[in-house]
């Protein structure tokens, strides 16, 4: 659970910039959409392995 405490004579947009940041520092948003569907460790670890290549890919293709 996220909590922010308004400073004295703070504003509200202000609080309300500082509650967006630690959410998206956190990582709500992105736990919700990973736990929508289950999805098999393997279909996983196979997804990793394809970022993985095409990272060094491009990392290659960079560096010429």
């Amino acid at each position: 659970m996220i909590l922010i405490e308004v400073k004295e004579g703070e504003s509200i947009d202000r609080a309300l910039k500082r509650f967006k940041k630690k959410f998206e520092k956190v990582g709500v948003m992105k736990e919700l959409r990973s736990r929508q569907a289950y999805e098999k460790k393997s279909i996983t670890s196979r997804q990793g392995i394809i970022r993985a290549a095409y990272r060094q890919k491009m990392q290659q293709q960079a560096g010429i």
